[in-house]
């Protein structure tokens, strides 16, 4: 019997031992998932932030392609370099 206590006894304290951890490692484990959490947040946010200038880009694209649609613009009459701007965003349809 006093083998059993003393086996329950142990058993107790190497749980109790394994759940607090016992060597401060448990702090740093969870600085360490919090930074993580916060570099992934602000990750987010960057790709957040791009998708909003991506869907910007193309309904300016949507726009500046309607212009020139509307304008009716002589493409073939109009210099390759001005085609190039265009076509590349640096310039839009005065």
């Amino acid at each position: 019997m006093k083998k059993l206590t003393a086996a329950v006894m142990m058993a107790a304290l190497t749980v109790s031992l394994a759940a607090c951890g016992g060597k401060g490692d448990d702090k740093l484990g969870s600085n360490v998932e919090a930074a993580a959490d916060n570099r992934a947040d602000a990750l987010e946010a960057a790709a957040d932030n791009l998708e909003d200038q991506a869907e910007a880009v193309r309904t300016s694209g949507d726009q500046q392609a309607d212009a020139i649609d509307d304008a009716d613009v002589n493409a073939q009459a109009m210099p390759a370099d001005q085609k190039a701007a265009l076509i590349n965003g640096s310039e839009k349809l005065r």
